[in-house]
């Protein structure tokens, strides 16, 4: 292994520098840089095998990325004390990484490749996961791997209408907008954005910004390149071989065209004669020519993939007949199972969800290890779940993986705009959406019966939200830009971009692209063809529902909500939380404490909440002036008694305000333990001041005849 030179340069990205340092750490690995933008540091390091492996179809491309809790200067917060299970952070964050290095790697490399970036510094203003999508290009780019065109990635927010480049954590949670942009020098490849209801124009508007800076550092990693001198292994792709190509269309074309369409049919017929056709045409080839039999099914291969592009850019057609811009036939139906607290159904051609929404309380919250903040709390949740059988398959169950688990914060983005915030909602959501028939957009499906679910539910929403799935078919100038793709056009498309937002604007989007080229006019046409699309689905799933129930569930808690002094606090826990412990068993009711003295009371029974409350305005009381109480006398003293007039709170009746007329011995008037009534007549920080005198006065009959003097 030859000596790997030692480099650091920095570039300005935004308000700050982005710092390289290579050829320090890691040496060993093909590549490794280290990325530092303000005081949060990444170590970025890329491996790939010199030998390929054998029989794979695929590109065996892993990316793994970890936040080390030491970064920040913590210890985790587990039992064991150490990091365990990648975070769903970790898992998006190599969701960024994969999507848009993978289609820049030669066509049939298949040797082992690795990804991994490790944060090993972290601030509390920069979020290390966009600039590891840069220092995954830099580490690739700046090493011997086949790696040919380097990508970056940047983040853009909008604060006050104005666009901000890698916006802060504060600033984000001021922005209308969090887009994440990865692209090459020439062309946009990734796009992940959450959005406040943003127009398709100020989304536009923030990915060409984005590309303006990615074309900045791509030019900057082709320069830190030519001064390390980097040469690449050599890897030539394999050949198409053209004359296997001709004869499997010459004799199977026709028969080919004809299995990929699925106009009338469903998909798994579909897929069943595709199927039995390449089983014939390898079977067309003698056993003993193996390499032949082997070149006639990547013929077939490759001949799918042709016939379904000249299809749509010749023949204007997609393979089950829509027109470009056309929806296939949706069906909602809401409120089917009968104890969940809302649900749905939602159907849209062969792609089918079961979507439930739970109501529960704040000690339901979702409790999270986060570099920034340490631990945080999540009160909306969404859970995506892609078995097996959706597709026809019988597979093995497992851990939610990486695919489910980014699907699922795709659509809890694209909801969570429109949910009421805790103050007016004080409710924990979950939505989980179960997957039982897939042929294309199953994420989208997930939100728009997420949305009916919420609705269903009584959860008041400020405005339904639905999703579409949009793609690209492009050679050269021709293009055709498609709604609501299925499984084959999101397989051999060039795009795939998904859209979610309301009648007034985006809240989430997500774009993968295959191909260069795309510019600012073909995204423009196709974010209005999906807000189209958007339009048409809304309609249909108002017609299921149109505004969320007026109430909720008879099955989901009543969260009651009441306020206390926060001095008062202590008193409802009790030592020891005894005493919220003792309501808690005595009435069933959940009960939970902010620290600003907000109560939550939650149960499904209406008694028990009111139990609930009463004991605990008992014990907070606080006495009003003016007031009439029935007190007890709970001591004595030379100067006058001290009564009991509300659990725990005791107030001052002087010697003066015993009796309209002199007392000489506060005994001869009062005995401990006895109830009398008393009036509060003042307060003086926590010192209460009560009279009986005042009391005897309106109880003393008015003299006959009287008037007024």
């Amino acid at each position: 292994m030859a000596q790997k030179k030692y480099l650091k340069e920095s570039i300005k990205l935004g308000i700050k520098e982005l710092i390289v340092e290579t050829g320090k750490v890691a040496k060993q690995a093909d590549g490794s840089v280290i990325v530092r933008y303000g005081d949060t540091m990444v170590l970025v390091t890329a491996v790939s095998a010199r030998n390929a492996k054998e029989g794979l179809d695929f590109f065996p491309l892993t990316v793994e990325y970890r936040e080390s809790t030491y970064s920040a200067g913590r210890i985790p917060g587990n039992y064991f004390r150490r990091e365990g299970r990648p975070s769903e952070k970790e898992v998006l964050t190599c969701r960024l990484i994969d999507r848009p290095v993978r289609p820049l790697f030669p066509d049939g490399y298949r040797f082992e490749t690795q990804i991994v970036g490790s944060v090993i510094s972290a601030d509390t203003e920069n979020d290390p996961d966009v600039i590891t999508i840069t220092g995954a290009s830099l580490a690739l780019y700046l090493s011997d791997i086949p790696f040919t065109t380097p990508i970056a990635g940047v983040r853009i927010g909008l604060v006050d209408g104005k666009y901000l480049l890698n916006p802060t954590y504060d600033e984000r949670r001021e922005s209308e907008l969090n887009l994440i942009v990865a692209g090459t020098e020439e062309a946009i490849v990734m796009v992940e954005a959450e959005a406040n209801e943003v127009s398709e124009k100020i989304m536009l508007e923030a990915m060409m910004l984005a590309h303006k800076e990615i074309k900045r550092l791509c030019l900057w990693q082709k320069e830190l390149a030519k001064a390390l001198e980097i040469e690449k292994r050599e890897f030539v792709s394999p050949a198409v071989d053209e004359g296997t190509i001709a004869e499997v269309e010459k004799n199977f074309g026709d028969r080919l065209r004809e299995a990929l369409d699925t106009t009338g049919k469903d998909k798994l017929t579909s897929y069943a004669a595709i199927d039995a056709l390449k089983k014939e045409v390898v079977g067309s080839y003698p056993e003993d020519q193996p390499e032949a039999r082997s070149l006639a099914g990547k013929a077939f291969s490759f001949l799918k993939e042709k016939i379904f592009r000249e299809d749509m850019l010749g023949n204007r057609r997609r393979p089950d007949g829509r027109k470009f811009s056309e929806v296939r036939p949706i069906s909602c139906e809401v409120g089917w199972l009968p104890r969940v607290h809302g649900s749905a159904l939602f159907t849209r051609g062969e792609t089918q969800a079961i979507v439930t929404t739970t109501l529960g309380t704040k000690m339901d919250e979702q409790y999270m290890d986060d570099i920034e903040k340490g631990e945080v709390k999540r009160r909306f949740m969404l859970h995506y779940n892609f078995p097996p059988y959706s597709v026809g398959e019988a597979g093995r169950f497992g851990g939610t993986s990486r695919r489910e688990t980014g699907h699922g914060n795709l659509a809890r983005r694209a909801i969570a705009a429109v949910l009421p915030s805790e103050s007016e909602f004080p409710y924990t959501l979950r939505i989980v959406s179960d997957i039982t028939e897939s042929n294309g957009s199953s994420s989208m499906a997930s939100v728009c019966g997420g949305i009916l679910s919420l609705m269903d539910a009584g959860v008041p929403i400020k405005s339904p939200v639905a999703g579409v799935a949009m793609g690209l078919v492009m050679e050269g100038n021709r293009y055709a830009i498609l709604t609501d793709i299925a499984g084959a056009e999101d397989h051999y498309g060039d795009m795939d971009f998904k859209v979610t937002g309301t009648s007034e604007g985006v809240t989430a989007l997500q774009m993968d692209i295959k191909v260069a080229g795309i510019n600012a006019m073909i995204l423009q046409e196709a974010l209005e063809q999906a807000r189209k699309g958007r339009m048409h689905i809304l309609e249909k799933m108002q017609q299921a529902i149109e505004a969320p129930r007026e109430d909720i569930s008879p099955f989901a808690p009543r969260i009651i909500t009441m306020k206390i002094h926060p001095d008062k606090i202590r008193d409802v826990i009790g030592k020891g939380g005894s005493v919220i412990r003792s309501i808690t068993e005595e009435t069933g009711a959940k009960i939970d404490i902010d620290d600003d003295g907000t109560i939550l009371i939650a149960t499904a029974d209406g008694d028990a909440a009111q139990a609930a409350i009463a004991r605990i305005k008992s014990l907070t009381a606080e006495a009003e002036i003016g007031e009439t109480y029935l007190g007890t006398v709970s001591r004595i003293v030379d100067f006058g008694a001290f009564v009991e007039i509300l659990p725990g709170l005791d107030g001052l009746l002087h010697i003066s305000e015993i009796s309209d007329h002199r007392v000489k011995d506060v005994r001869d008037e009062l005995k401990e333990g006895q109830q009398i009534l008393v009036k509060c007549i003042g307060k003086e920080g926590n010192k209460v001041k009560l009279s009986r005198k005042a009391i005897l006065a309106e109880e003393k009959p008015k003299a006959s005849g009287g008037g007024e003097e």
